[in-house]
């Protein structure tokens, strides 16, 4: 347990932190999973509609910080590639 006052501020700090950054977390999870789960069922009109919010959301979760930019990127890239190589 945090014994010095600053110690005890940063536990705070952490929970609160944690709480924000999970918000996009899930979002982030959820979308893709949703996209794969489209790509696997053969409904690829959704799926291309899908794109756009999960390269959404992945931009927005690498510019504040939850992931890293090449993280988002690398993401971004899959998902397309996955898209674009089934819907043939």
């Amino acid at each position: 347990m945090a014994i010095t006052q600053s110690a005890k501020k940063a536990i705070r700090q952490n929970k609160r932190n944690r709480a924000a950054n999970l918000v996009y977390i899930d979002k982030m999870k959820k979308l893709v999973k949703e996209t794969r789960s489209l790509v696997t069922q053969k409904k690829m009109k959704e799926a291309k509609e899908m794109l756009p919010k999960v390269y959404e959301i992945l931009d927005k979760a690498a510019k504040v910080g939850i992931i890293k930019k090449n993280n988002a990127s690398r993401h971004k890239s899959r998902m397309a590639k996955l898209v674009d190589k089934n819907s043939k």
